[in-house]
């Protein structure tokens, strides 16, 4: 038996048993700058409000009921048996600089954003947005607590993010075209939401937020010893994965049909059960559409409990069923107004410590 006290730092998948997460915070959250690499994620219409209000709190009028949210999101992880973790409150509204530009900040309701967890390793991405270069900084007490009690900590090159990173008079491409993205390949960039674990597999999608050169970077980080596969997405302006393919048990991961061709998958998938997700109830509050930035499918943004239990968004009813018949147990839960500040469940935690091993699921 084994005198060795348990990993504090251990996380392989989506869907081992989850014992402690990171959960975000709304404090000090601050409209993100009119950066091209953030407006071509946005409707035209949307991009305009949103570089005019840059630099602003957000309205109270949806840090509210969010908070609201989050807090009762929060209580029913523990209730759950799940230890909480927060980063600090933080005012992103303060100014910072590089040798190249200057940027206020945006949030950190996000921590799936910025933090990647592969086994006992917590890896800092390099993140696209200028807004987000030092978000991070809001995780550094958790970090060094998680380093003193034996996790890895990594932090991947820090980019320049000068204009030689994106694509000049970059627009979306309309419907019918190709797909473009405004990333060059001049750095590594990556979202660490982009990519999603199953055990010594890996998927990405290349997006907005992350270009060829940073997945090729941690392909060589992780070594041989994991592999790590590309999904195209169709979405004409891609972000991160988790509206588009996640797993949720071995050998089932749901999907997106409208961004996801199934038929295009890689081979190692085409082995599991494809759970093609249900069109998204519609929303019916204006103020609500006008101020997120996620698009119609956070319906998939759930987070997997055990395996079995599931959380997902109480106002999607049509995803609580399709979860019912695939055999999952789902609980509805409430984060339908924390869009505005970069997704739902999924996007909201970081799950610090799964109790399970690394294993192999597609040999």
């Amino acid at each position: 038996m084994s005198s060795h006290p348990p990993a504090v730092v251990s996380s392989h998948n989506e869907w081992d048993p989850l014992e402690e997460a990171v959960v975000g915070r709304l404090d000090g959250a601050t409209i993100p700058s009119g950066h091209p690499v953030v407006a071509c994620n946005l409707p035209p219409w949307a991009a305009r409000l949103q570089g005019i209000a840059a630099g602003h709190p957000y309205p109270p009028v949806l840090i509210e009921r969010a908070q609201e949210e989050l807090d009762g999101f929060i209580g029913l992880l523990r209730s759950l048996g799940v230890t909480v973790r927060r980063p600090d409150a933080v005012d992103h509204r303060r100014r910072f600089a590089t040798p190249d530009w200057s940027s206020r900040g945006f949030c950190n309701a996000c921590p799936r954003d910025g933090l990647l967890v592969i086994g006992d390793e917590i890896i800092e991405t390099p993140m696209a947005w200028p807004c987000r270069y030092f978000e991070t900084h809001s995780y550094r007490a958790l970090l060094k607590e998680y380093f003193r009690q034996g996790a890895r900590w990594t932090a991947a090159p820090k980019p320049q993010l000068t204009d030689a990173l994106f694509e000049p008079d970059f627009r979306v491409p309309e419907e019918g075209e190709p797909p473009r993205r405004i990333l060059t390949e001049f750095e590594p960039v990556f979202d660490a939401a982009c990519f999603v674990r199953a055990g010594r597999d890996l998927f990405v999608t290349p997006s907005n937020v992350t270009n060829h050169m940073g997945i090729a970077w941690l392909r060589r980080h992780l070594g041989p010893g994991y592999r790590v596969h590309e999904i195209e997405s169709r979405c004409r302006a891609p972000m991160h994965i988790d509206t588009t393919f996640l797993p949720l048990a071995p050998g089932k991961v749901l999907v997106n049909p409208e961004y996801i061709d199934v038929d295009r998958l890689p081979d190692v998938v085409k082995r599991w059960d494809v759970l093609v997700a249900p069109e998204p109830d519609p929303l019916d509050e204006r103020l609500l559409k006008v101020a997120s930035m996620c698009g119609k499918w956070l319906s998939l943004n759930v987070l997997v409990i055990d395996g079995k239990r599931v959380i997902a968004e109480r106002h999607h009813t049509g995803m609580l069923r399709a979860l019912e018949r695939w055999g999952f147990e789902p609980i509805p839960g409430d984060l339908l107004h924390y869009a505005p500040f970069g997704g739902s469940f999924h996007c909201a935690t970081l799950d610090v410590r799964r109790r399970g091993t690394l294993e192999s699921y597609f040999d």
